[in-house]
């Protein structure tokens, strides 16, 4: 692994694992989850945490490539393969859906407005990544990117 790509997965571990939730249990004050909200927050960060790592691996198998291209800046060579199968069959983002189901499960462990308000803000600016993204997608992969977005929620399987 060229360290380019290893310096990648490291910015997006800090940013999307550890910063973010960082900054939703700080602007939430003191907050004293029960056990019951813990448990979520445990199960729903497996999952979400789990569908985000298949889905690199994913991208970096089949794709033959990497998720880090963030406003059009290449951090490491993007995909080369249109990826349809997999974790990519639940949905055009499989891996910010992971992320978002572990940011849902923070909130209600907070169980804060201001930690909803956080992940508002975020979701804001990863649907404008998302839309550049799919904009960049659909040049590079044409037709059967097409065909692939008639067929495939953009981010919440089934819904939207």
């Amino acid at each position: 692994m060229k360290s380019r790509e290893l310096l990648g997965y490291l910015i997006g571990l800090i940013l999307f694992v550890v910063l973010i939730p960082l900054i939703m249990w700080r602007v939430s004050g003191e907050v004293h989850p029960g056990t019951g909200r813990i448990i979520c927050l445990a199960v729903l960060a497996a999952s979400g945490i789990g569908l985000s790592i298949w889905s690199i691996v994913y991208m970096k198998n089949v794709g033959r490539g990497n998720p880090m291209d963030a406003f059009n800046h290449e951090v490491a060579p993007r995909t080369t393969e249109l990826m349809t199968e997999g974790p990519y069959r639940i949905c055009r983002n499989p891996m910010l859906l992971g992320v978002f189901i572990y940011y849902v499960g923070i909130i209600i462990c907070l169980g804060t407005w201001q930690s909803a308000l956080v992940f508002a803000v975020y979701f804001a600016i990863m649907m404008v990544q998302v839309n550049r993204e799919e904009t960049r997608l659909e040049q590079d992969f044409g037709d059967a990117y097409r065909e692939y977005c008639k067929r495939t929620k953009k981010l919440i399987p089934y819904i939207w």
